[in-house]
């Protein structure tokens, strides 16, 4: 039998999985390459034979999607798979008709080609956009959890930039854990404050064993998604948040559209800084496309660890960088933040940056006066601090959820900005899960 040739389109997370889950020890197919893009350095690079199987003696090469037309030419592609995430609807359908036009079909696969079953009950986390207020969530339904006695383990969405081979399975229990696996800015963001909280974080590149190994250890699972993917999980209580702050993109980004169509519970954050239009705005387009959805509102609530600091002083503010980039905000909780604690002055960083950080820029023209805390390899991270340090302001604002200035030298004090939920008015989120874990017997 013809074997059917495949290329997937990604960007070192839902690509390898979809690989692992559907392609891995398929006899009637053959993943003839990878395409990659959006991420830095992690395209013209093999995904290894030790994770690929015995079917891929040489492992499958990851080439720059640039190429993809004369990749689907050149090896007679029948199969295009399309393994993106917090991309605009236009922007699918543009590769697609790229895909299409050069001969091989596009292909989707959703989560029930895709999700891993479980032992344990898993609470999925998602969102419609990147930078909606998920993490935030997933924070705050653990300390609900730990309140009530139960231990929950944590599975995050992938960010494998380095040694595949090294990073099949990742077990983070404590701040050593990510500095042995010479942790990325954008991971420590994400696995840090659950660690701080006496949370174990998994990661990786094959969730097969990443959910073995979880499941031994915990009565429940948390899937922490990123970038607004669905769940590499089978789910039996999906939580989607929704961003009033940018409403509309609901419906106009893919997965998110999805998973809010998949919704148990949409989680409308942000409702103390939107204004009531657009909180009207996103939930009507939940009730529209999601009618059975229980709809909770929810505050994201800001705090210093020294605010007179701020009050009246030039700051530099350093922001969640995916929240900025592929989220596309032009600003986040750091800038809010100087605004309500009364800096005298935002200084922009933009004419001070070096190196890295000028790309950045370039890239993402869409930045405010802030600094998008970008950190995937050494050079990016010695560029951020050298421009935070060249900026003459009087203070840093650092809005990332890891400790910046355990990572960098300084020549200005730091003031760490949090934001964590906080529920209004019934239904409350707290009362929806704690009738979930009663249903699941966790709860006597």
């Amino acid at each position: 039998m013809k074997q059917k040739r495949v290329v997937i389109m990604g960007a070192a997370g839902r690509d390898f999985h979809n690989f692992n889950v559907v392609y891995r020890d398929h006899p009637e197919v053959r993943v003839v390459a990878f395409t990659a893009t959006q991420i830095p350095r992690i395209d013209r690079r093999r995904y290894p034979v030790e994770l690929a199987g015995q079917d891929y003696p040489k492992g499958i090469p990851i080439v720059p999607e640039s190429a993809l037309e004369d990749l689907i030419r050149d090896e007679k592609i029948d199969e295009v798979v399309f393994a993106y995430s917090d991309v605009s609807h236009e922007s699918v359908m543009h590769a697609a008709s790229r895909v299409l036009a050069a001969g091989a079909d596009f292909v989707l696969l959703g989560p029930e080609s895709t999700a891993l079953p479980c032992t344990v009950p898993v609470i999925s986390v998602l969102a419609t956009r990147t930078g909606a207020g998920k993490s935030p969530t997933s924070r705050f339904i653990a300390g609900l959890l730990m309140q009530q006695g139960i231990q929950p383990a944590v599975i995050r969405h992938p960010m494998p930039y380095g040694d595949l081979v090294a990073q099949r399975v990742q077990r983070f229990a404590a701040m050593e854990d990510l500095d042995r696996a010479r942790a990325t800015v954008e991971e420590r963001e994400d696995y840090e404050p659950h660690i701080r909280r006496g949370l174990v974080v998994w990661a990786g590149v094959d969730y097969r064993a990443i959910v073995q190994a979880a499941q031994e250890e915990a009565s429940l699972i948390i899937w922490d998604g990123g970038n607004n993917d669905f769940s590499f999980l089978r789910s039996d209580l999906e939580i989607v948040v929704v961003d009033p702050m940018r409403a509309g993109h609901e419906l106009m980004y893919h997965p998110g559209e999805m998973n809010l169509r998949r919704a148990d519970i949409a989680v409308v954050s942000k409702v103390n800084s939107a204004s009531a239009g657009q909180v009207a705005q996103v939930v009507a387009n939940i009730q529209e496309a999601n009618p059975e959805a229980a709809v909770v509102y929810t505050d994201t609530v800001i705090s210093a660890s020294d605010p007179e600091q701020i009050t009246g002083r030039r700051v530099v503010v350093v922001e969640d960088g995916p929240t900025l980039t592929h989220g596309g905000m032009a600003y986040g909780a750091g800038l809010e933040a100087a605004r309500e604690f009364a800096a005298a002055q935002v200084v922009d960083p933009r004419p001070y940056a070096v190196g890295k950080l000028t790309e950045t820029y370039a890239t993402y023209p869409h930045l405010g006066p802030i600094l998008p805390a970008v950190g995937y390899y050494a050079e990016q991270l010695n560029d951020l601090e050298a421009t935070i340090n060249s900026v003459p302001a009087d203070v840093v604002v650092s809005a990332t959820p890891f400790s910046l200035g355990s990572l960098m030298t300084l020549n200005k004090p730091m003031v760490q900005i949090t934001y964590e939920l906080a529920e209004r008015e019934p239904p409350r989120l707290s009362d929806l899960l704690l009738r979930f874990l009663r249903e699941r017997g966790l709860l006597g």
